[in-house]
């Protein structure tokens, strides 16, 4: 079933919408999939397309909301994506999905976060998680290095990073995850270079055993990326059913 605006918190934005739920009992894996907007813009009803496929497939698809900047920061907005998650880990069972089975991606500002949870220290966030809510994360089009952006005149004033916050929320400038968590980083082909070299940085920081599919989605630009994710025919939407072991 659908379920949405659940709670995961008591802040602005803090809910998120469940396609797929099967109810207790089943063992479904999740995905938990992030909207992009550079933090700033869009919402979860924007990125609900990529639910249905793998509804379909057979996982429960978790879209979560988060507050906006300037009116929150971006290290707010990562810490509701961790309680987000941690939700999702809590409510699984509940929902008909397997909590040891939890996948999370996102677009472009999303692909940031989803990076960031597979850097996330969960026992420090609350002491019932285990150490490994994420083990694997899928990032399109992502974001690993903050620095540029606080040199972006569109982005600057709204993301107010300086730069020791831009390195500290940076995928990038984090030790590689322990294994067995695991990243893969797919950019648009058309995209600008800048999205290659984010994409290719993550690799060469992280390593291929933390990174093991770093690749460019022929024919796509920053937009068209998330079509690949809404066509089950697809080499990304094939990775991404693999990642939740459903059969690709």
């Amino acid at each position: 079933g659908t379920l949405l605006d659940l709670a995961y918190g008591t802040g602005p934005g803090e809910t998120l919408d469940v396609f797929g739920a099967r109810g207790a009992g089943a063992d479904a894996p999740v995905l938990v999939w992030m909207h992009g907007g550079y933090w700033r813009a869009l919402s979860k009803s924007d990125h609900s397309l990529v639910a249905p496929p793998f509804v379909e497939a057979g996982a429960v698809v978790v879209v979560p909301d988060y507050a906006l900047a300037p009116a929150v920061t971006l290290e707010h907005i990562v810490l509701q994506t961790a309680r987000a998650v941690a939700g999702t880990w809590r409510e699984a069972r509940r929902l008909g999905a397997d909590p040891s089975r939890i996948v999370v991606g996102g677009h472009s500002a999303g692909g940031h976060l989803a990076a960031m949870m597979l850097a996330c220290r969960w026992s420090d966030l609350a002491s019932d998680l285990p150490a490994d809510v994420v083990r694997t994360a899928v990032s399109l089009s992502g974001v690993f290095d903050l620095e540029p952006l606080r040199h972006a005149p569109f982005l600057a004033p709204d993301l107010r990073l300086d730069a020791a916050l831009a390195r500290r929320l940076s995928p990038a400038c984090m030790p590689a995850p322990d294994r067995p968590r695991q990243l893969i980083a797919l950019v648009g082909q058309n995209e600008t270079p800048e999205f290659h070299r984010q994409n290719n940085l993550i690799r060469r920081r992280w390593g291929a055993g933390a990174v093991p599919v770093c690749e460019a989605v022929e024919g796509c630009h920053h937009m068209t990326i998330l079509h690949a994710m809404t066509d089950p025919s697809s080499r990304t939407s094939r990775l991404v059913r693999q990642m939740l072991g459903l059969a690709a």
